[in-house]
């Protein structure tokens, strides 16, 4: 499975510039060295990071079984690279024609989206309406790829995951508490907390993007679902007074010491580690989080006292609680020159058998159906099922539509809005600013 560290790394989202992807696709279209021509693929080529396993193990274990077929017909080979080195990869291949059938899109939607401009990746609804296999994916996690890419279909949800604040049910029961309904129950619990020596949240300052989660949180429930696709559509900014707001309550957590001390220096496993044993009552964080939650190893506390909540409602705003930030991890797309009827053959069985394989080998929840009976871990990991079953609409998170140069600035300076060395009017001018120049 990826790692917590690789998690925080991978939701930090670093992409291409337009131009570098343009460069490459232009030596593409110049004429590449190698990998060029139109052959059949002879292997189900696989291009992964080093960081996840959990998707190559799953089609490995279904080469063996229920895509044995497929397998025999057209064999996996699977290929990694680190993360990091993900982006340069995808280019190299690209500008020489030569990208696996299968392949780990990359780190932000725009380089997916400029190499379906240039026609190397697969229209997928169309290729899976024509397998007869769309319906294999959950609408929700169907409404979350088109969000982010474009209105398109561009990549299958191997993975997909709703966020919100994971709870310890017995230290509300201790205190007296009940799940908050709206964001002042939820400021009033964590006082409540604070008072009995009890950490309210923990969160990793260090990278930032489980802060600046909490400020979309907010705008969406003050402002509605499209808060954000206001900002990136230029119609508000960031510093309009309403925005600010958000980023003012969150700042106010941080200064009445909700997060604990030191959360800049706190990283990810820090930050997990905190809330699963028992030093922090609250946790911020997306549904990856079951795979932790279910290692007793990990989790002190115990699977049955842990809870699922929402982003919990803003007195008179626009949003509503049942509306969740979800994404798909790092997407994975197929070629387009590669697409036959032996690659058909493989996606129609990832699609029917995916979805079970991952829920019961690694507690993973993806975007395709559980067409087999699968007994859930625990009971919170039921509770999240059914809500992504149950969603009616998703919303992205607070770098979704930035800049990889606004999204950098976004979660470096996060720690600093917390801590009290930024002011969030500064904060919101910084990431605007970053946002304006793109």
């Amino acid at each position: 499975m990826i790692t917590d560290s690789s998690r925080a790394r991978r939701t930090r989202t670093v992409g291409l510039t337009a131009s570098a992807v343009a460069t490459v696709l232009l030596a593409s279209a110049c004429g590449g060295t190698g990998g060029g021509s139109s052959a059949a693929p002879e292997e189900f080529s696989y291009l992964s990071v080093t960081e996840n396993t959990t998707v190559k193990t799953a089609l490995t274990t279904m080469s063996k079984g229920e895509c044995k077929a497929a397998q025999d017909a057209l064999p996996l080979k699977v290929e990694t690279v680190p993360q990091a080195s993900l982006d340069q990869k995808l280019q190299l291949l690209a500008g020489q024609d030569a990208l696996p059938v299968q392949f780990a899109a990359g780190n932000a939607p725009a380089l997916t989206q400029q190499l379906a401009k240039s026609g190397k990746v697969a229209d997928l609804e169309a290729e899976l309406k024509e397998l007869g296999s769309l319906d294999q994916l959950e609408p929700a996690a169907v409404s979350t790829i088109k969000a982010l890419y474009g209105g398109k279909l561009q990549v299958l949800p191997y993975e997909y995951n709703i966020e919100g604040i994971f709870y310890n049910k017995k230290v509300f029961a201790e205190n007296g508490l009940t799940v908050p309904g709206t964001w002042d129950e939820l400021v009033s619990a964590a006082a409540k907390l604070e008072g009995k020596g009890v950490q309210p949240f923990s969160a990793s300052g260090q990278q930032g993007w489980p802060l600046t989660r909490l400020i979309s949180g907010y705008l969406y429930r003050s402002l509605g679902p499209d808060a954000l696709q206001k900002v990136a559509d230029g119609k508000a900014k960031l510093t309009d007074p309403e925005y600010v707001k958000a980023a003012e309550e969150i700042a106010e957590l941080g200064k009445k010491g909700y997060f604990g001390k030191g959360v800049g220096s706190i990283d990810y496993d820090t930050a997990m580690n905190q809330f699963l044993t028992g030093k922090a009552a609250m946790f911020y964080m997306g549904s990856w989080a079951l795979a932790n939650i279910s290692d007793e190893k990990q989790n002190k506390v115990g699977a049955e006292n842990v809870g699922f909540m929402p982003f919990p409602a803003v007195a008179g705003g626009k949003g509503s609680a049942d509306q969740y930030p979800s994404n798909v991890g790092l997407g994975i797309t197929l070629s387009a020159k590669s697409f036959d009827k032996k690659t058909g053959d493989w996606v129609s069985c990832i699609a029917k058998n995916y979805g079970a394989t991952a829920l019961k080998d690694h507690g993973s929840i993806s975007g395709f159906k559980v067409n087999a009976e699968v007994k859930d871990a625990n009971e919170v990991t039921t509770q999240v099922r059914d809500t992504i079953s149950s969603s009616k609409q998703n919303v992205l998170w607070f770098e979704a539509l930035f800049s990889t140069k606004a999204t950098t600035v976004s979660q470096s300076n996060a720690a600093g809005l917390v801590s009290g060395s930024m002011s969030p009017e500064e904060f919101m001018q910084t990431v605007q600013a970053a946002l304006a120049g793109q």
